[in-house]
């Protein structure tokens, strides 16, 4: 697995708990998980993307 891959993969994570803990505190933002849901299409997208 490639740095940037795992840097994406870390990023997506963490981008999940924060936005769990924000949901939590504050209230769920719809936009919120959708931007989520993006980052974590695009990281599948690029898991599993066939390296050359």
């Amino acid at each position: 697995m490639p740095v940037s891959l795992k840097a994406m993969t870390v990023l997506t994570l963490v981008t999940l708990v924060v936005l769990s803990l924000y949901s939590a505190a504050v209230g769920g933002n719809g936009w919120l998980w959708f931007a989520w849901v993006v980052l974590g299409a695009a990281t599948a997208a690029a898991a599993t993307t066939p390296r050359s």
